[in-house]
């Protein structure tokens, strides 16, 4: 096993973390506002991550990444992700969580989250879980 090999290894057991605890309050129904800051946070940690794991993975296979954006359209490219828009989104939307905190913003977010980038991170979540 090469060094990128470890790399993303190492970097799946870290989104591992991340996911799980975003996984534990993201069924909350109806969230107390520490719950939905709670759920922000974890999804702005495991979407840093996940991002990340990407390049790891990609860079292990021999692609040459920059950016998430890059990332995330050579994941869709490479059937690591189905919805590459879904991820552009949830980036757009991690870099408005990380700079912007009203409760309009929290509510708002913390539902597309649940609906949206929640799904999309399990199915990637489950894809990288296999290549273990």
């Amino acid at each position: 096993m090469n060094g990128k090999e470890i790399r993303w290894k190492q970097r799946f057991q870290n989104f591992e973390k991340a996911f799980s605890l975003l996984e534990k309050y993201v069924d909350i129904t109806e969230p107390n506002e520490l719950e939905r800051a709670g759920v922000i946070q974890f999804f702005e940690m495991a979407f840093e991550l996940s991002w990340k794991l990407m390049k790891d993975y990609l860079e292990a296979k021999g692609f040459i990444l920059q950016s998430p954006r890059d990332s995330i359209k050579q994941a869709m490219q490479s059937n690591l992700i189905q919805d590459g828009h879904i991820w552009i989104d949830a980036l757009n939307d991690r870099n408005l969580t990380a700079h912007t905190y009203d409760e309009e913003t929290a509510l708002k977010i913390t539902n597309i989250i649940k609906t949206k980038y929640y799904p999309e991170m399990r199915k990637f979540f489950d894809f990288m879980e296999s290549q273990k």
